[in-house]
């Protein structure tokens, strides 16, 4: 009986491949928000390099969590402590596998021990109908964001 994606600490080790993951899911699974148009994706792709990866992943103000199996990292999410979800991308190949729930949960749990009572994030078309799903509800109008639309949402814990 399998207990379904389990989160760890990301290790500044894993940026490289954390970033690979972030940049496949955003070029592959986005294609709703960047529309496939060239300087849009690669404004969104402007910070998601190794060092920037890795100095998030060190940086004390913010949990960043992978969902690892066998060596192959399947999922990256991020949540600062004061209770916003900054990341939380998965591999193609693991979509709707429930990695992203995992690391929600994870950053969720992360984001009560900092004393947050909500949630908040801004969310890309792709991810608007599982935010939806899992209890997160509209903020507000959609805000423009590197030229794409970035729907607020709130959470309570």
């Amino acid at each position: 009986m399998s207990l379904g994606p389990l989160t760890r600490t990301a290790k500044g080790a894993d940026a490289a491949k954390a970033c690979a993951v972030l940049r496949q899911s955003i070029a592959e699974l986005c294609v709703a928000d960047h529309g496939n148009d060239r300087s849009a994706l690669e404004r969104w792709l402007a910070n998601k390099t190794p060092e920037n990866v890795k100095t998030w992943i060190e940086a004390t103000s913010q949990r960043v969590v992978i969902v690892e199996r066998a060596g192959e990292i399947l999922g990256v999410g991020a949540a600062s402590a004061a209770g916003e979800i900054l990341l939380n991308y998965v591999s193609p190949g693991a979509r709707f596998s429930g990695v992203s729930k995992a690391i929600l949960q994870d950053l969720e749990t992360y984001m009560l021990a900092q004393g947050n009572k909500k949630s908040f994030l801004s969310s890309t078309r792709t991810a608007h109908r599982f935010y939806k799903a899992v209890g997160y509800e509209d903020a507000g109008q959609p805000e423009l964001w590197a030229g794409m639309s970035a729907q607020p949402m709130v959470k309570w814990l």
